[in-house]
């Protein structure tokens, strides 16, 4: 028989999980736009939140530079081997003078593929911690919002600075430079070339001057981020600020992106380049770099940068490329100022350049033109011009109008 059960046994519970010590995080931004644009069940709603190039029928193009490409390495591939952490050297050779010029190159300049313009971001991050623990990273505001959490993900402190005035759409530099008088020698800046996500204003050549020689003068690293280039005034003017803070300062962080200029969002296309003061500096970044890569995604992936070194090492190809690329630019340029005819209280949109503008508008109006039209932006009020075409853009201005 038996024993009988005590009447007084405990009740044991179990201890608390490791992922039960975690606070539930909000949803990013973007994904919050995403998640309620594909709840809505508007058949005519107008999604201008999610950052990717759309035609004038509303759809995201594989360039046909790309098709005849793919079909090419479907057709000559011979092996799905890995690549090394530094990826694939064919592609990061094609590349450079595309992103650097042709007058920028040497010893003193090295760069790697990398998964995505935000896995070169993470990258530079992680080095800038290594080389400098104590390394504060200044970033515009506003801005990107991944700049900084990627920075911080590397353990660095992130410092704001002005950028950008909403209300006025005026580009606030000469406050950006009062508020860099604060920088101490070996900090780092994040910068954009061409096409600023999200407000869309752009540096003068003059401006690039006088920042150029500042972070020289003060030692501080620029991390130059260009992740829309041809789609604002060009190719080489998009990268013009870039490339004259290469010239000018002896130490610089390259992160690019490929997935706008190509069309290559889920292959993860993208390259960062480091600049040293000399050929040793350069290889102990290197031997980092790699090691650095290795932890945090090992080899990258394959395609999408095959792809891109298929285009610019066949010459008929790179310029069906540059062909579309620019038909691009040019579409955006155009409902850029179809947007500013149509609604003249945001003139100023026509003057700035990119898939992006800051709008100024407040989050109710943003809500307001959610619920009552179906239209979908980020809560800022950024808005991706390209998700604009012929057929929802009187829509769009008509809503706008009845926010203001």
């Amino acid at each position: 028989m038996k024993p009988a059960m005590s009447s007084n046994r405990l009740d044991i519970r179990p201890a608390p999980g490791l992922m039960d010590t975690l606070d539930e995080q909000p949803l990013d931004p973007m994904l919050m736009v995403l998640h309620l644009l594909r709840s809505d069940p508007r058949p005519n709603k107008i999604d201008l939140g999610i950052g990717v190039y759309r035609d004038n029928t509303g759809c995201t193009p594989i360039l046909q530079a790309v098709k005849s490409a793919e079909r090419h390495l479907v057709e000559t591939q011979t092996s799905k081997d890995y690549l090394s952490p530094e990826g694939d050297a064919g592609f990061v050779a094609a590349l450079a003078p595309i992103v650097l010029g042709d007058g920028i190159g040497g010893e003193t300049i090295w760069g790697m593929q990398t998964p995505g313009g935000t896995g070169a971001l993470r990258l530079a991050a992680a080095l800038l911690h290594r080389t400098n623990p104590e390394c504060r990273v200044w970033i515009g505001t506003p801005g990107y919002v991944n700049h900084a959490m990627l920075m911080q993900a590397a353990g660095l402190e992130v410092v704001d600075h002005p950028f950008f005035d909403k209300p006025s759409q005026t580009l606030l530099f000469d406050a950006m430079m009062s508020a860099l008088h604060e920088v101490r020698r070996g900090d780092a800046i994040v910068l954009q070339s061409g096409c600023h996500n999200p407000t869309g204003v752009e540096f003068s050549h003059d401006q690039w001057r006088d920042l150029a020689a500042f972070l020289n003068d003060r030692g501080v690293v620029p991390v130059i981020d260009m992740a829309y280039q041809g789609l604002g005034a060009g190719l080489d003017e998009d990268a013009w600020g870039l490339r004259h803070v290469l010239d000018h300062v002896p130490e610089a962080l390259v992160c690019v992106s490929g997935s706008k200029n190509f069309g290559l969002y889920r292959d993860r296309v993208g390259a960062l380049w480091v600049q040293g003061t000399n050929a040793g500096s350069v290889r102990r970044a290197r031997t980092n770099l790699n090691l650095m890569a290795r932890t945090l995604w090992s080899m990258p992936p394959d395609h999408g940068a095959a792809v891109v070194r298929t285009i610019l090492d066949t010459p008929a190809l790179a310029a069906q490329w540059r062909a579309e690329l620019e038909t691009m630019r040019l579409r955006i340029a155009g409902l850029r100022h179809d947007l500013a005819t149509a609604v003249p209280e945001f003139e100023t949109v026509k003057t700035q350049s990119g898939m992006f503008s800051l709008l100024p508008l407040d989050r109710d109006q943003v809500t307001w033109l959610r619920i009552e039209h179906g239209i979908y932006m980020v809560e800022s009020g950024r808005i991706n011009i390209a998700g604009l075409n012929e057929g929802n853009l009187p829509v769009f201005a008509n809503a706008l109008r009845s926010v203001l």
